[in-house]
């Protein structure tokens, strides 16, 4: 199915408009607690994401919230440290909050044990476990989306159907020698095996501004693509020893945080041929966003600067919320409120071809598969814009859920 009926439509009347905030305002909100990194690593997308996330609030409020009752976000800094999004876990679920999102791979991986063992909602749209997909064994976190593994499998799935085979092919995997970085190497050793092609690994120490070694050692091997799992300036770090060791960047394929900035940072024309796999539609060209604009930002609202929707980073933080905000309505649909977290689980678990009207490839979430299906789809920046390689789609499934149950068995509370 499409967007919701409340994200449906064109601009409310300021009439009704004005008495679904009354409403929703003097109803009990339903709380989602960010407990993000505002300081330190992944400050190149959490204001975007917290942006778009306070926009498609704000959408959704003006049109009635939940059932007349508010969404409320509460962000808090975690400092991408482990026991200061634990910290922040706590001190939210004490003020009631029991839907959680942390958007840190170490954060996230930290918290699953306390978050399960309390029957919380942990949201890890993009970010965390690989295996958490598997909702027989993580019964309340939700990855909607797709995970580190299912966009390396894609990526290589890319590769595989550009050429028609992978055998004897050199693949780099260029990374940040940390969990987030880290994450993707399993899926990517099994599928080597299986499509028989050599992985090269090349880690690059934090914070990953000297990555002289690596590439140096790539201009020596010449593998024929390079996957790579870095952001922000790392990925301006990288375009640098491209052209300093003559490796073609059209051959560069880079994990979804890339976005316009880096692009501009690199500069327009010397970025041309590179690739990147992206979870959402990029651009202000899609009906949810479109929506935002008119209603907000035309009347004088919105929660930061309209430039940043321009951003694939702002279009990310709509796209992980309007799944959650789905879910919740669902919730409340079947089974009224209070919204609880079983409730909140169960209104995830009946999300069937949900698109946010083409913000992303449609997801069907089920009790055995939280992730939704993990179809991503790669793009090409050819100078002025980024070029939809190919549709959405997700590749290796057998062999990405035949790793997840490995690894989600070896799963404990402890």
């Amino acid at each position: 199915m499409k967007l919701s009926t409340m994200f449906k439509g064109a601009l409310l009347s300021a009439v009704l408009s004005a008495a679904s905030i009354t409403t929703a305002a003097a109803q009990e909100p339903l709380r989602f607690g960010l407990c993000y990194d505002l300081s330190r690593s992944y400050t190149f997308i959490t204001p975007q994401v917290v942006q778009g996330a306070r926009d498609l609030a704000d959408l959704m409020n003006l049109q009635g919230g939940i059932g007349g009752h508010p969404i409320e976000l509460i962000v808090q800094d975690h400092g991408n440290e482990p026991q200061r999004g634990i910290e922040c876990y706590e001190r939210m679920r004490r003020d009631g909050v029991f839907i959680f999102d942390f958007l840190s791979t170490p954060v996230a991986i930290a918290a699953i044990p306390r978050v399960m063992g309390n029957q919380d909602i942990m949201l890890q749209s993009l970010v965390g476990r690989g295996d958490a997909i598997d909702g027989s064994v993580f019964e309340w976190v939700f990855p909607i989306g797709p995970t580190y593994w299912g966009q390396a499998a894609n990526d290589i799935a890319f590769i595989r159907d550009r050429h028609g085979s992978l055998e004897g092919m050199k693949i780099g995997f260029i990374y940040i020698d940390y969990p987030f970085g880290q994450e993707p190497i399993r899926i990517l050793e099994h599928l080597a095996e299986l499509e028989g092609f050599e992985l090269q690994l090349y880690p690059v120490p934090l914070p990953g501004n000297d990555q002289t070694a690596a590439w140096t050692q790539v201009r020596r091997n010449q593998p024929d693509y390079m996957i790579s799992w870095m952001f922000s300036n790392m990925h301006v770090v990288a375009a640098r020893e491209m052209r300093r060791n003559g490796y073609p960047i059209s051959q560069y394929l880079s994990v979804n945080w890339f976005n316009e900035i880096d692009i501009g940072n690199i500069g327009a024309a010397e970025a041309t041929g590179v690739l990147r796999g992206t979870n959402v539609a990029g651009g202000q060209d899609v009906p949810i966003i479109r929506e935002i604009i008119e209603t907000l930002y035309e009347t004088g609202g919105g929660n930061g600067p309209r430039e940043v929707m321009n951003d694939v980073y702002y279009n990310t933080g709509v796209a992980i919320y309007s799944g959650a905000f789905e879910a919740a309505r669902l919730a409340f649909e079947a089974e009224g409120w209070p919204i609880t977290a079983a409730s909140m689980q169960r209104g995830f678990q009946s999300l069937v071809d949900f698109d946010a009207n083409g913000l992303f490839a449609p997801i069907t979430v089920t009790e055995t598969d939280h992730g939704g299906g993990g179809q991503t789809r790669v793009e090409m920046w050819d100078g002025t814009a980024w070029v939809p390689q190919t549709d959405w789609s997700a590749g290796y499934q057998d062999v990405i859920w035949d790793v997840v149950r490995q690894y989600s068995s070896e799963f404990t509370l402890e």
